[in-house]
């Protein structure tokens, strides 16, 4: 049995009744827990000599508003290219605009830490789900792994998503004043507002955002495989009728 076997038979008899998914992919273990066991799992990972999981590497956010949908799809043909140009989703969205409601069954919002273990020589992915997509908010790890603080922040700043027992729980990369949570999938790519100088005002003013969205498809090009087919059995011929 190799070490990630080992570690994925450990975690499903420790937490048995606490594991909503557990998946080995890419040569990685990605559990997924309920909000309300989140804190106690996290504990006996870190503190459980079995796992050992000291270190926090990464903590980051995830809205599944549209998972799984592509902004552009194309029809290939074999002979030339097609381009993508029927609106798909999200990325054409302007001020104003909203993103049809999530009508798949599954919660918007999910946190997933990426743990390490030295001493074991382990990695594990956690992912839990806030309940409410309205409020997104889960448990913070600060008192586990203190080295979490500010990837928290940014998850709090960057999709709104709310860290209770957080001991400093504010903006970290965009501005003071700043409207929204710029990687939420409602939030379009152009943003919200923008800025200029106003020459009679003599300031700065922020107003609706003026461009249009624009979103780029690739240009799939396609060898056109009759031509390809043609060739192939010109060149059988030929060499047929050499012999």
């Amino acid at each position: 049995m190799s070490s990630i076997e080992k570690l994925s038979e450990e975690i499903s008899n420790k937490f048995a009744d606490k594991l909503q998914g557990l998946v080995i992919e890419c040569g990685e273990i990605t559990i997924e827990v309920a909000a309300k066991d989140y804190l106690s799992v996290c504990h006996v990972l870190r503190d459980d000599e079995n796992f050992g999981f000291e270190i926090l590497i990464d903590l980051c956010g995830v809205d599944y508003s549209a998972y799984g949908q592509d902004e552009w799809k194309t029809n290939a043909t074999g002979n030339g290219f097609s381009r993508g140009i029927e609106v798909a989703q999200h990325g054409r969205l302007k001020f104003g605009d909203e993103l049809p409601e999530n009508d798949s069954g599954q919660k918007r919002f999910a946190v997933v830490t990426h743990l390490l273990s030295i001493k074991n020589n382990q990695r594990l992915r956690v992912r839990v789900f806030a309940e409410d997509d309205a409020y997104p908010v889960v448990k913070s790890l600060v008192d586990i792994w203190n080295g979490v603080n500010w990837f928290e922040r940014e998850a709090f700043d960057l999709y709104g998503i709310h860290f209770d027992g957080h001991p400093d729980l504010r903006r970290i990369l965009t501005d003071y004043g700043f409207v929204g949570h710029p990687f939420r999938k409602d939030f379009p790519l152009s943003g919200n507002v923008e800025m200029r100088y106003d020459e009679e005002q003599k300031r700065v003013i922020y107003e609706p955002v003026s461009i249009e969205p624009r979103v780029l498809v690739p240009r799939v090009i396609r060898e056109n495989t009759s031509h390809h087919n043609a060739a192939i059995n010109e060149d059988a011929s030929a060499s047929t009728s050499e012999k």
